[in-house]
């Protein structure tokens, strides 16, 4: 039910890998990370969405092929409890979320807002009773003490502290202290710590203390972590993202990524509306056929896909349908809901030259 092992936290995901939902599952994979948790919700608005298009979506189905876990993390504001709460539901219902982790701050330590959570807990509940929940918030309850810990705790299965030893350079002090200190709560839940990978007001963390946190979260017998964010130590930092991807958790070793089906790039490609990465996938002489014209060569091929997206099927949500194979030849079919309540319905083959779309047939019409 609750992740092992180690993890990260995205926060806006088109700054991660160019939004490129396979390639962050693939880097995900070749990390050890064994789940991710990516930002779904600000207070009752969805997150992660960009011009209309859901980037969760895609990268949900992309780390799901891999067998990474993926929570979905939600910063509430406890303005509007019960519409935060309805905004948690849906998104954990539409994208199958594994869990859901409440990222809760400074509004709820305001008077009054124990009775916020418990609303917000109560409809959370009533509509999850057995899903696994996380509250993910300050590192010492002690200090904290106007932060409504029982109303949640109470009701969520997981603990994930934020330890950030922000302006310090104690992580292992602070992990122990952190432990400590929820451990002599009444509600006692398993510990999950979120790292610090970030920087802030000039601070940053070294990569010795990182995996000095990392070697204590082993120490004192939690079951793994996580870092914040993902944004920022792939972009910013890339020799501490090695060193997590390096340290070893349970003495295993990532398996090497599968190879990616060309045909299911180019659906993911099409749902992130990324022409250039569509682009890519074809050889720089490469044809695109249908029934009404020939084109050659990437200029033409990116001409198309511009004028898809922005006339033909503007924000539209491509779903595979059947694959089947011939050789060096890639058959499928596809259908796609545009915002009009019509659809169209594809059958497109490619013909392969080594990885990349030599001859691309393509058949599609209105319904």
């Amino acid at each position: 039910m609750y992740p092992t092992g180690k993890g990260f936290l995205i926060w806006r995901i088109n700054q991660c890998e160019k939004g490129n939902p396979i390639a962050i599952a693939d880097t995900a994979q070749a990390a050890g990370l064994s789940h991710l948790c990516i930002k779904v919700s600000d207070g009752s608005d969805r997150y992660n969405v960009v011009n209309g298009v859901d980037l969760c979506i895609p990268l949900v189905d992309e780390l799901r092929k891999r067998g990474i876990k993926v929570w979905g993390w939600h910063y509430v504001y406890a303005y509007s409890p019960l519409a935060e709460a309805d905004q948690a539901i849906q998104r954990v219902n539409e994208l199958q979320l594994d869990g859901y982790i409440i990222d809760a701050e400074g509004e709820y330590k305001r008077p009054g807002k124990d009775v916020a959570a418990r609303q917000f807990m109560s409809r959370l509940r009533s509509n999850l009773p057995d899903y696994p929940i996380a509250i993910c918030s300050y590192r010492y309850p002690r200090i904290h003490r106007d932060f409504p810990w029982q109303e949640f705790l109470s009701q969520c299965n997981l603990n994930m502290p934020q330890v950030y030893w922000v302006k310090s350079h104690n992580p292992g002090e602070q992990l122990k202290t952190c432990v400590e200190q929820f451990q002599s709560l009444q509600h006692r839940r398993p510990i999950f710590p979120v790292g610090a990978a970030y920087s802030e007001h000039g601070w940053k963390p070294s990569i010795g203390e990182v995996v000095k946190f990392m070697e204590t979260a082993v120490d004192v017998g939690l079951e793994g972590f996580d870092f914040y964010s993902w944004d920022w130590c792939r972009n910013k930092a890339p020799d501490m993202w090695r060193a997590i991807a390096e340290f070893p958790w349970g003495n295993t070793n990532p398996p090497p990524p599968p190879p990616a089906d060309l045909r299911d790039q180019y659906i993911s490609a099409l749902n992130t509306r990324d022409v250039e990465t569509l682009v890519n996938l074809y050889r720089d002489d490469a044809f695109h056929i249908t029934s009404a014209r020939t084109i050659r060569g990437k200029d033409a091929i990116r001409a198309w896909y511009n004028l898809l997206f922005t006339e033909i099927a503007p924000n539209a949500r491509f779903q595979m349908l059947n694959k089947t194979d011939s050789g060096q030849s890639l058959h499928f079919s596809w259908n796609a809901e545009l915002q009009s309540g019509r659809r169209l319905n594809g059958m497109d083959s490619f013909r392969k030259s080594g990885d990349l779309i030599y001859y691309h047939y393509s058949f599609f019409s209105a319904g």
